[in-house]
């Protein structure tokens, strides 16, 4: 064949129109002596250009008619052009299979047995199947009849003969086939073996199920006994080498390659226990170690090879334990721990390319299927089935699952199995990867029957099954709830009440009857209101059962929606701002602290919305607003309402921020630097409470004096106000100081000055829906019984004569925080000497810290708390850390300047910078510090009042767990981990606090 330079042939074009990506060498294929006969009938142009590849289809079938005979090669080529079922078969696998190319070009003949066009072919079973494998007596005679039994199936597949869910069950069924082939040579080579045991293998998985891929691992689990006379170890052992030997016949690979592997590690103790037990020693397993995933997988399980009467005695045996795996113990925190997926052990680069484990892929509609399996199939049979479609219709049929969510995900999985199908036929590999050449994904599309655009098409489609898939996911356990309390056409199937209840509890709701009526309050009528709720809530539903408690969120969403349900933006904004719904139900979830604040004031739901929204206010912001307030209000009382009202509002933002840093979001997740958390709460509570000091101030020199006080006034924060470490719960510890002035005597000046604080205080403290602040002036000099306010030569005339060593110890976190900024200045600039003394601290006041420190540990302990586990005083806690770093700021901080702060990460920084502390000791008490602190922030979330021990209670335990990123069932992982770092945090503290050289 000749064609002018430069000219393009009509047979060139001709395939370039049929599909084919490279005409140039397809028509050198084409006019190879192999294909004489036939390269110009036009029937083999069409079919090759009606496959997946038509490429790959006519580089399969040259290799095909080489390989052949020579005496056989016409025959083949006759039918071909003449037989349209095999012609379409034939290259439809070719076209779509590599791996099957290749078994064709290596076993020429096979080719016949796509010729025969039976009824009874169309849809073979596992009678037909083993007919087919009869003649296999070694393993490589085997694999060849495997592969030629898979061809004829990816023949009716790949021709649209069969549908997915029949591919699926006829995979299992040549899986079952073959099992049963390799069990008969292992015992042909082992008749001893054989002689002495029962042995029966049950499939699980997808094999079990009736789904099985083209290449997958197949999950089986072995059940052995004795026969008679037999003793039962022996019995055993015996069968453990006939299993042994069969799992090697399908998983070794061999000069005709491999089956697939058989994989028992489903068994009881995995890979760690036997590979054969007895139906007693299963039992026993079962109903004593067995997990919640466990009993999950066994709603597989299938009798498939081997004795079996011994396999349904097993599958009898294990069935009931299956159903009653809802009414276990750990069967909720196991659930809810399932339920979050899966994929941190997907590299970053794959996720988006998994099939399988990825957000919205196959595995997302296998677990909610299995998990509504467990919750109902206890007492509904109907909902036992193995097969995942199967299991859909049923819980679709008895209203346990929407009908037009279960006719998405249906239609979501077989698209997803399909694409999963055809990735892997092509070179026959156990792959969930969507492959990112162009080429495979061409084959891919095409192969799925979309030929205008395949790759734009493909990609589309799989996009929208997905992501139908991530919004059912959640939604389909949920939505059916508010089915069963909403008033349905009477023809239309709904959860009962009662299997909704078994539902939310199955699901973490301890109040299942309450629930159902909040939800009947939330969701029924017509208004717009109920319409919007309906839609919101199946997934908020899923958000609060994340929670540590379930029932609390939904209970304070009620509330919130009562108070603002009729306010047009309060629901636009949840449905509307994707995050602020999350947002909500995470805060309303997690503890009582967030839901208190939100309640006395719910428009600040608004905040939840905003994307700037949980970024804490500067303190400069913060006073300007409330200072602007105060100069509004018509009296004090008034202004300082205003003033709480802006503070209980920045609590609420804090508290959120934190809730939602620490828990998480679908698109954002935990802040992995708890320090950074820590130090975001401390700062925005201190500056919050620095503002609100500084309103309650102008409010009461504005009420009295008005713009000017007879005295300057400066308030003076200490302790953890001080040092920017304020908790939720934490009281603000101050010393008020004042100065005269001019031309006013020091009788009026202080008379003001304590006129002003008691004003202070009673204002701050006056019973209102907003939580006081708390102010705690015991740290001044004398203590209880000095005055309240000293002018600033009288603080300089104390700490001059009369001044301890604990007082200089308490001024190193001194910091003015409101009031006068000059005497605040003043004020530090006369304390410093005493905090940071020149030359350092003498060995007596070394040894008196050491002694009040050494006191306070045996007096302040309360009276049963569990020393390893009191956040503040107890070994390795608050105390410990902050004595320590404190006594290096006192010792060093007249040379280091960087030691000269209020805040204890700070300086334990500057020391470790400073080399007055090795970094291994300084990263120890910092972590320490941090999940003491922590643990302290978390108490005051979930039980909305300040502690300094891990609650009793287990749901707020397992709350405290959660904020500090523990998921349920692990809370005594949470307490052993707390122990761990603050005995390492003692022992440093023992060398660097109380040792001689520290």
């Amino acid at each position: 064949m000749t064609t002018a330079p430069g000219r393009r042939s009509s047979t060139f074009t001709r395939l370039l129109r049929h599909g084919f990506t490279d005409p140039s060498a397809a028509e050198q294929l084409l006019y190879l002596d192999a294909l004489a006969s036939v390269r110009s009938d036009p029937v083999l142009l069409e079919a090759l250009g009606a496959t997946a590849d038509p490429d790959l289809a006519l580089r399969g079938l040259v290799r095909l008619v080489e390989a052949e005979e020579e005496g056989e090669r016409q025959v083949l080529l006759d039918t071909l052009v003449t037989a349209k079922p095999l012609r379409d078969r034939l290259l439809g696998v070719l076209g779509a299979s590599e791996a099957l190319g290749d078994h064709l070009a290596r076993h020429p003949r096979d080719w016949q047995a796509l010729v025969t066009y039976e009824s009874a072919d169309l849809h073979p079973g596992v009678a037909e199947f083993e007919r087919g494998l009869a003649d296999a007596d070694d393993p490589d005679s085997l694999r060849v009849a495997y592969r030629r039994c898979l061809l004829t199936l990816a023949a009716r597949d790949v021709c649209g003969t069969t549908g997915l869910a029949q591919t699926a069950s006829e995979l299992a069924d040549l899986a079952t086939a073959t099992l049963r082939a390799a069990l008969a040579i292992a015992r042909t080579a082992a008749p001893e073996d054989a002689a002495q045991c029962r042995l029966a293998v049950i499939a699980m998985g997808k094999c079990g199920g009736q789904e099985l891929n083209y290449v997958s691992d197949v999950d089986v689990i072995f059940v052995g006994e004795a026969r008679e006379g037999v003793d039962e170890t022996k019995a055993v052992q015996a069968a453990t080498r006939l299993a042994a030997h069969m799992m090697r016949i399908c998983s070794d690979t061999t000069v005709e390659g491999t089956i697939w592997p058989v994989d028992a590690n489903l068994r009881p103790e995995g890979r760690n226990g036997p590979l054969v037990r007895t139906v007693t020693s299963h039992l026993a397993y079962y109903q004593r170690w067995a997990k919640t995933w466990e009993f999950q997988a066994l709603l597989k399980a299938r009798a498939v090879a081997g004795d079996p009467e011994l396999g349904a005695e097993y599958v009898d045996a294990v069935s009931p334990l299956v159903w009653q795996a809802a009414d276990r113990e750990n069967f909720v925190p196991d659930v809810q721990q399932m339920r979050r997926r899966v994929v941190d052990n997907i590299p970053v680069d794959r996720i988006d390319r998994e099939l399988k484990l990825g957000p919205g892929g196959l595995r997302d509609v296998e677990f909610a299927v299995q998990l509504l399996q467990l919750v109902h199939g206890r007492s509904d049979g109907s909902l036992r089935s193995g097969t995942t479609l199967e299991a859909l219709r049923a819980l679709a049929d008895g209203g346990y699952v929407g009908r037009a969510d279960a006719a998405q995900l249906d239609e979501a999985y077989r698209f997803l199995r399909s694409m999963e199908h055809r990735i892997q036929l092509h070179k026959l590999r156990r792959t969930h990867l969507v492959p990112e050449d162009e080429a495979d994904l061409r084959r891919l599309g095409r192969s799925l029957g979309m030929r205008t655009d395949p790759v734009a098409e493909l990609n589309k489609a799989w996009r929208r099954h997905t992501s139908v898939v991530r919004r059912l996911h959640e939604k389909i356990f949920y939505r059916p709830l508010l089915d069963a309390v909403a008033q349905l056409a009477p023809a239309e199937s709904r959860l009962s009440a009662k299997a909704a209840a078994i539902r939310l509890e199955a699901l973490g709701y301890a109040d299942p009857a309450a629930a159902l009526r909040h939800l009947e309050a939330l969701s029924s009528g017509v208004s717009r209101k109920a319409a919007i709720q309906r839609t919101l809530l199946p997934v908020l539903l899923g958000w609060f059962a994340d929670s540590a408690d379930p029932d609390a969120g939904l209970l304070g969403f009620r509330k919130v929606s009562d108070a603002l349900g009729k306010t047009p933006w309060y629901l636009r904004l949840l449905r509307d701002e994707g995050a602020a719904a999350e947002n909500l139900a995470r805060v309303l979830s997690a503890g009582r602290l967030a839901p208190d604040l939100l309640m006395r004031a719910p428009e600040a739901v608004t905040i939840l919305g905003d994307p700037e929204g949980l970024r804490p206010r500067t303190r400069d912001h913060l006073e300007q607003e409330v200072v602007a307030a105060v100069g509004r209000a018509e009296d004090a009382e008034s202004a300082v309402a205003v003033v709480r009202g802006v503070r209980r509002r920045e609590l609420f933002r804090t508290t959120a921020a934190d809730l939602i840093g620490s828990y998480g979001t679908e698109d954002s997740p935990a802040e992995q630097d708890h320090g950074a958390l820590v130090d975001r709460v401390g700062s925005a509570v201190t500056d919050l409470n620095a503002a609100t000091l500084a309103g309650a101030l102008r409010a009461a020199v504005r009420e009295r004096w008005g713009d000017t006080l007879p005295t300057r006034f400066a308030v003076i924060g200490m302790g953890r106000f001080g040092g920017h470490e304020q908790g939720y719960g934490s009281d603000a510890d101050v010393l008020f100081v004042h100065r005269p002035r001019e031309g006013v005597s020091d009788e009026e000046a202080g008379r003001a000055a304590t006129e002003v604080v008691s004003e202070m205080r009673r204002l701050l403290q006056l019973p209102t829906a907003d939580p006081p602040l708390l102010i705690d002036a015991d740290l001044r000099p004398e203590g209880r019984t000095g005055p309240m306010v000293r002018t600033l030569k009288s603080y300089a005339a104390y700490y001059r004569r009369w001044s301890l060593v604990w007082e200089s110890q308490a001024l190193l976190r001194a910091e003015p925080m409101a009031g006068d900024e000059e005497l605040g200045r003043d004020f530090v600039e006369l304390i410093d000497p005493l905090r940071y003394p020149a030359e350092g601290l003498g060995e007596d006041a070394v040894r008196e810290i050491r002694r009040l420190k050494a006191r306070m540990e045996s007096e302040r302990m309360p009276r049963g708390a569990d020393p390893t586990l009191h956040a503040k005083l107890g070994r390795g806690g608050l105390s410990d850390v902050e004595w320590t770093v404190q006594l290096i700021q006192m010792r060093h901080g007249w040379a280091e300047p960087g030691l000269r702060t209020t805040r204890t990460r700070e300086a334990l920084a500057a020391a470790c910078a400073a080399e007055l502390i090795p970094a291994e000791d300084a990263r120890t008490l910092d972590e320490a510090w941090v999940l003491a602190t922590r643990v302290r922030n978390a108490v005051m979330l979930v039980r909305g009042r300040p502690g300094d021990t891990f609650p009793s209670e287990p749901r707020e335990m397992t709350a405290v767990g959660r904020y500090l990123g523990y998921e349920p069932g692990h809370v005594g992982d949470m307490l052993d981990d707390y122990r761990r770092i603050t005995r390492r945090a003692r022992a440093v503290v023992e060398e660097r606090f109380y040792g001689a050289g520290s």
